[in-house]
């Protein structure tokens, strides 16, 4: 009987030891089946906020695409080759429909002639007129106008992606925005400035009307802007959502230098602030692009990349 009791003794302990170690077993197992699940839900949810954004991104850039934009261009005929055939070769090609307006018509390049001198006192005048122009020819053709001076480069698809947030049924326009002498401020020029379908309505029913707009003098983006507050027009704010500036009235150097000139801080609607963080990374415009740089410019937006590199284990940010 004790030989049978020592055998169910170590029987016993043998059965408890199976036991236990089967037990830690799947207890372990179960603790990496939970990491290997919560991985995956995790590795699921980036995958899913990817998917998430990459198709929010995908269907924005869908509905700019079908935004159909007017660009006009106050040139005059000594800057039709030197300036204003430059942005044919680059962002004039990006617009639905593009129009060169001039003192002189040339049927050759071509550009439409208005009966109007040439000359800073008569900006108000081609300003107006080229508005008129396009409210003639090109009202039905699109959905937003945009005007630009001969030294502009605009990037027309940050542009169409702005204006995916706004209704073109409902008068609005946007532009670098100037605070000083009207009410609501204007857009500079220089920037280009765009209006809505029905903005460029009412302008084009009322705007001949003297009572309404000034029809004559210097300054045609502060006589543009009168009309427009005269007309129930709001300037919009076209700063991004950190506050950062889309259209720029000066040339890309000095907005990231902050090399302005002692105007501009009385004027800047935004603070005159300084530097490439106070820049979108979706600009829409620049001033003071002479010809040649304009194809710099559209060499360095649309025809370089950057290769991805490995560091310390952080992949920067490429653009494909």
């Amino acid at each position: 009987m004790k030989i049978v009791s020592k055998h169910l003794k170590l029987l016993t302990v043998v059965l408890i030891a199976v036991c236990c170690g089967t037990l830690l077993f799947n207890l372990r197992q179960s603790v990496r089946n939970w990491e290997f699940v919560r991985g995956n839900l995790a590795r699921s949810r980036v995958l899913d906020a990817r998917t998430k954004d990459g198709y929010v991104k995908e269907v924005a850039e869908t509905i700019a695409s079908r935004l159909r934009i007017s660009c006009w261009v106050m040139t005059n005929p000594k800057n039709l080759e030197s300036r204003s055939r430059y942005i044919q070769m680059t962002w004039g090609k990006r617009c639905d429909r593009v129009v060169f307006i001039s003192s002189e018509t040339n049927t050759a390049f071509p550009a439409v002639g208005l009966n109007v001198s040439e000359g800073r006192n008569h900006l108000t005048e081609k300003t107006l007129g080229g508005y008129h122009f396009v409210y003639e020819h090109h009202f039905d053709d699109c959905d937003w106008f945009f005007k630009a001076d001969d030294d502009t480069y605009l990037i027309v698809e940050n542009l169409r992606l702005f204006l995916t947030q706004f209704d073109t049924n409902k008068p609005i326009y946007f532009g670098h925005h100037f605070k000083t002498i009207i009410k609501q401020g204007y857009s500079s020029g220089g920037s280009g400035l765009v209006v809505s379908k029905e903005a460029l309505r009412r302008f084009g029913q009322q705007g001949h009307d003297p009572k309404i707009c000034r029809q004559t003098g210097i300054g045609g983006d502060v006589a543009f802007g009168q009309c427009m507050e005269s007309l129930g027009v709001p300037i919009g704010n076209s700063s991004d959502s950190k506050g950062r500036s889309r259209f720029h009235c000066l040339a890309p150097s000095a907005h990231i230098d902050g090399r302005y000139p002692k105007w501009y801080y009385s004027y800047d609607a935004n603070g005159a602030k300084k530097g490439i963080r106070s820049m979108s990374n979706h600009p829409i415009s620049f001033h003071y692009v002479p010809g040649s740089k304009m194809l710099e410019l559209e060499y360095l937006i649309y025809h370089t990349g950057v290769n991805v590199l490995h560091t310390n284990g952080h992949v920067p940010h490429s653009r494909k």
